[in-house]
């Protein structure tokens, strides 16, 4: 396997000179939040003394100066997805599975270009429009793994491609070993161990490596020897479903939030999208007055074919997950679409004719929009007020 990897420094600030919401000249940092706190997601080329996923206090307090961004991550990934579709037009085999981090794939592409080269200025030329300006364009790479792709490519100032081939080791052996994609313990652990580049892992006997780090241990020995066997997943062709609404008003309130996200919902089921075919996964997000970003992901076992089971699932996810602050906006990002799975009928009868019964009834409702039969269910039988004994309730639910 021959791998292409492109990496776009810096594409969230890029994204936010790009639509004039920073100037290009003006120290800036771009922030999100995790959990309580607020940590760098990226920053101006010349702030040199900040990393990533650092607090922004510590930011702050070497780059006092620095104008604070909110990160948006909606834009971010739409600028992205823009990208990405004009490279499709270059290559059939992409994959980005970050924003500013892109991998193509180059075998059996002979046939479309007569040699890498081509394709690689073809790429290029797609990219050189969203890179940064100045000394920050596109930096390339081409190696067998997307590892050996992404350090070729981060490690490559000349503008050029770096093709990775031959001595790998004789590359690896000076690298930090920051740079491994493992947890931040791991690497802290690495160097109390004295082991501050690569080739001093590799040099390391696998078993010792495993022993102290556990399952992780394996994968930071073959990393350090530049072996990688995770998957190349390219973007497959799926219509692209989403809606957004801002609310009336800001607001705290879930039953508020959720009512704007169940309008949302009924958009999109009554589209000629979802004829016959259910919601399999979704990206809901929120955006906050001001412009901190909540995003979850929501997988369903099964398709849901009505608002009424999605909106279920949504509520009891929003409920685990709070808001960081109040909402202005709300979104649905449908990432898979699922049509019904057949199911084994049961052996004995009169299950089955309950069965049958409650798929009537749900058939009826999905036709006429409501719940049409009920059950009685006692609430308060101790209760002097006859109405409060009990409740009808949906046979559905």
């Amino acid at each position: 396997m021959k791998l292409l990897c492109v990496l776009l420094p810096h594409f969230a600030w890029r994204c936010e000179t790009r639509r004039g919401i920073i100037p290009f000249d003006k120290p800036a940092i771009v922030t999100y939040t995790e959990g309580s706190q607020k940590l760098v997601m990226d920053f101006s080329p010349d702030l040199e003394d900040l990393l990533p996923d650092m607090p922004l206090q510590a930011a702050l307090a070497r780059c006092g100066n620095a104008e604070i961004i909110h990160a948006d991550i909606p834009f971010y990934w739409a600028t992205f997805n823009q990208l990405l579709d004009m490279l499709e037009q270059v290559s059939p085999l992409v994959e980005g599975p970050d924003p500013g981090t892109i991998y193509i794939g180059m075998d059996g592409m002979q046939l479309i270009y007569p040699d890498d080269n081509a394709l690689i200025a073809a790429v290029k030329g797609v990219t050189a429009d969203f890179a940064p300006l100045g000394t920050m364009g596109p930096r390339m790479g081409v190696a067998s793994n997307k590892f050996l792709a992404l350090l070729a490519a981060r490690f490559n100032t000349t503008g050029d491609c770096h093709i990775l081939n031959g001595d790998v080791n004789a590359f690896l052996k000076d690298l930090p070993v920051d740079i491994l994609p493992v947890s931040m313990k791991s690497r802290s652990k690495l160097r109390d161990f004295g082991l501050a580049t690569l080739g001093q892992v590799a040099a390391v006997p696998s078993g010792p490596c495993q022993s102290q780090f556990g399952p992780e241990g394996k994968r930071i020995w073959e990393l350090a020897r530049g072996i990688d066997d995770t998957p190349f997943y390219p973007r497959y062709m799926e219509e692209n479903i989403e809606e957004s609404a801002a609310l009336s008003s800001v607001t705290v309130s879930l039953d508020v939030i959720i009512v704007a996200i169940e309008s949302l919902l009924g958009r999109l089921f009554d589209s000629n999208t979802f004829k016959g075919k259910g919601i399999r996964s979704l990206t809901l997000w929120t955006r906050t007055w001001n412009a901190e970003h909540w995003e979850k992901n929501i997988n369903f076992k099964e398709p849901a074919l009505d608002v009424r089971s999605t909106i279920t699932r949504i509520k009891r996810t929003m409920e685990d997950y709070p808001q960081p602050g109040p909402v202005e906006r709300a979104g649905l990002h449908i990432t898979g679409l699922g049509y019904p799975r057949g199911r084994q009928k049961n052996l004995f009868r009169d299950i089955r004719a309950q069965e049958h019964l409650k798929e009537d009834i749900k058939q009826l409702e999905l036709k006429l929009g409501n719940p049409q039969v009920y059950t009685v269910k006692e609430v308060e039988p101790w209760s002097r007020i006859p109405e409060r004994r009990y409740a009808l309730i949906p046979a559905n639910r």
